[in-house]
């Protein structure tokens, strides 16, 4: 089993490595020209009516906003299915855009806090810093900055981790998957180790770029999600009162995010060595 979770994570970093590859490469000669013809960036679109319930808001890349799918189907579109079918009154808002950076994250914190009684934030980017190399220790001060913001407004912050593609080196890798880690302890913010668990590296799950999770792989990603957010919103509902749903006479406590599979922990250390 371990070996089969080593392959697909390796054949899911060879994808992102390639999309890497075809990136630099599918450059124009003319760029200049290239990038005046390119259409400007799309404004925030109008937030809609408010609902009244408190939020979630997914701020993150192409993996939150559903590349390849409907909305309907992205991650926090399930999200929100999860919350409506145990009786948790809450909003979740989708501000993932494609291709967005951590940087770029750190510019629309604002709007993307700016919703009326925003209570929890998932954090979602880094892919696409990693993608391009670019510097972890920049990347890490933008998720710092994004959690602060969020701090400061009295918004909970759950953190999502990502892998780097190896083409960049060892030292890379293991610093970018370590820089999650970093934030999260620093800040004591919530975190999920990497997104993509039990569904990178898998063709059945992805999509045929082999790196955007498909219909049933965005399920698992969702689940995945689910168990770490869920703590985050009983925290929230409890402080607030008559947001949870009512508990049947049998439940137990939950005392924090239910464990992880032993394989996922297998993975996980496989990877530290």
């Amino acid at each position: 089993m371990d070996q089969l979770i080593r392959t697909r994570v390796v054949m899911w970093l060879a994808a992102c490595l390639l999309a890497a590859a075809c990136n630099r490469n599918a450059a124009p000669a003319n760029s200049a020209t290239a990038a005046s013809a390119a259409p400007p960036p799309a404004a925030p679109a109008a937030p809609p009516e408010d609902s009244g319930l408190p939020k979630i808001v997914a701020l993150g890349d192409s993996l939150t906003a559903g590349y390849g799918l409907v909305e309907t189907q992205a991650f926090p579109a399930l999200l929100q299915k999860k919350l409506e079918a145990e009786g948790y009154k809450w909003e979740v808002v989708n501000a993932g855009i494609s291709g967005d950076t951590s940087a770029a994250g750190l510019q629309r914190i604002n709007w993307a806090l700016g919703q009326h009684d925003v209570r929890i934030l998932i954090l979602e980017l880094g892919a696409n810093d990693g993608l391009r190399g670019l510097p972890v220790s920049e990347m890490k001060k933008n998720l710092e900055g994004i959690i602060q913001a969020a701090k400061a407004k009295g918004v909970a912050v759950l953190l999502v981790g990502m892998e780097a593609p190896p083409n960049f080196g060892p030292e890379y890798t293991v610093s970018f998957r370590q820089a999650f880690r970093d934030v999260a302890r620093e800040q004591k913010v919530a975190l999920v180790p990497f997104l993509l668990d039990k569904v990178a590296g898998s063709a059945a799950l992805n999509q045929g770029d082999g790196i955007h999770p498909n219909v049933d792989g965005t399920a698992i990603v969702a689940e995945t999600v689910w168990q770490a957010l869920r703590p985050l919103v009983d925290a929230a509902t409890s402080s607030s009162g008559a947001l949870r749903p009512p508990e049947p006479p049998y439940a137990v406590a939950r005392g924090g995010a239910p464990p992880r599979s032993a394989s996922a922990a297998r993975w996980r250390r496989s990877l530290a060595s």
